[in-house]
């Protein structure tokens, strides 16, 4: 099956429609050969200045700026179930292709 990770469920349906893939699931679409799934708004991002240490905790000028030696990551509480859902997915026995259809120009200098 070939796995397809949408920006956000609308597009994902989308997609599933014109893929053939209308069995739904939780977090998924599913059919025609074809698995399809959704980011929801950014599903990891940077962890908190105070997971580094917990005098930043409270700001401080003096602190600034602040360059950890290797930066941390945390799941958001909010899209934990999707993470979770995606990761499953990626490492689904059955998915032999990854297709990325997210958004590819956001940030991109556009002329």
């Amino acid at each position: 099956m070939k796995l397809v990770i949408a920006e956000k469920p609308s597009v994902a349906m989308s997609i599933a429609k014109v893929l053939g893939a209308n069995s739904r699931k939780d977090g998924y679409v599913e059919g025609n050969n074809y698995i399809v799934s959704w980011c929801i708004g950014h599903l990891i991002r940077m962890s908190s200045p105070e997971s580094y240490d917990g005098r930043y905790k409270r700001w401080n000028i003096a602190d600034l700026p602040i360059f950890p030696d290797n930066y941390q990551y945390e799941v958001s509480k909010y899209t934990k179930k999707q993470y979770s859902i995606l990761k499953n997915l990626l490492t689904d026995k059955r998915v032999v292709e990854v297709i990325n259809a997210c958004d590819a120009a956001r940030g991109a200098k556009r002329s």
